[in-house]
């Protein structure tokens, strides 16, 4: 009778930070900087790239669009989990819910694709140099990023539409930070063996799909590096791959270990860390991957911030 009444509401209750006072604090804090860094580190890397001719380039082209998936991922998370901690009134309505994994799952599928398409990007560049600018023209890395974001809206419809159409009669409190769905499975009286079939199915095509074309595309960027003669010309070729290697290890182990894990193998603490990881963390982490190694990012930065001091003085 009691989950009856609560279910009626059509409300969650999201339980990620219900703790002592002071805890809460310090992790509003740490997400508000966060966020902070992630906006404001993801928006210079994008105003670079545009501003930059040499960094006019489809490796380029393809960071943009993972910044503003950056920007959108922590946009669709870390504002309403800040709301809710510092609310009275933890409950999140299923409209909101909806809306929330709708777009959080859509641009977590973009941001695999990208991340393989990144890496095509570095095979074309290493592995056939001279045919680069012809492979990866101008309308092919529109379509591919197009492509990416279409595909992948489409999965998180479908995954919304299937998670939606469950009874939630178990309880209205979810213990997550947000909502996703792992997290709101468990709540269904009823078996969501088709949602989980489902989420099976687009996790091993659009996120082990990505994972093996990255894979197939390092394999061959590795042997050709390795049939390089000179010393120099191995480490400047590896060090082109090096910040791209590093965003794809990070995402892909967290990504494939929340979803392609057996349902027995959950833990609900665990799953909360790992999502904040790739939710909150990696979107603040890429921009600092790809610039910090880049002298071209460096440089356009550093110029900027020159000029703008410069005229500064000379106003004063």
């Amino acid at each position: 009778m009691e989950y009856s009444n609560e279910t009626s509401t059509n409300r969650f209750i999201l339980l990620g930070l219900a703790n002592p006072p002071l805890y809460k604090a310090f992790c509003v804090l740490v997400f508000l900087i966060i966020y902070t860094f992630t906006l404001s580190g993801n928006s210079l890397l994008i105003l670079v790239v545009r501003i930059n001719c040499k960094l006019q380039t489809p490796m380029y082209f393809f960071l943009s669009n993972l910044s503003i998936i950056d920007i959108g991922f922590s946009s669709t998370i870390v504002p309403k989990l800040l709301a809710i901690t510092l609310a009275q009134d933890k409950s999140v309505s299923l409209l909101e819910c909806a809306v929330q994994i709708f777009f959080s799952l859509g641009l977590g599928g973009t941001e695999c694709i990208i991340l393989a398409v990144m890496a095509y990007d570095r095979y074309a560049a290493i592995c056939k140099p001279l045919h680069y600018n012809r492979i990866l023209n101008t309308g092919f890395c529109i379509c591919l990023a197009v492509g990416s974001w279409i595909v992948s809206f489409i999965s998180s419809g479908v995954h919304v539409n299937l998670t939606f159409q469950l009874p939630f009669c178990r309880s209205r409190y979810v213990n997550h930070f947000f909502c996703e769905i792992p997290a709101l499975l468990r709540l269904s009286c009823e078996d969501p063996w088709i949602s989980k079939i489902a989420q099976y199915i687009t996790a091993s095509i659009i996120a082990m799909g990505s994972f093996f074309l990255t894979l197939i595309s390092y394999i061959h960027i590795i042997s050709t590096i390795l049939r390089i003669r000179s010393t120099d010309g191995r480490r400047k070729a590896f060090s082109t791959c090096t910040s791209h290697l590093t965003a794809v290890s990070i995402y892909y182990s967290t990504i494939l270990f929340m979803y392609l894990r057996p349902p027995s193998t959950s833990f609900p603490n665990i799953d909360k860390i790992v999502s904040i990881i790739y939710t909150v963390m990696i979107p603040m982490l890429n921009p600092i991957i790809y610039s910090i190694r880049n002298k071209d990012v460096k440089m356009t930065i550093k110029k900027k911030l020159y000029n703008k001091i410069q005229k500064n003085v000379i106003i004063k």
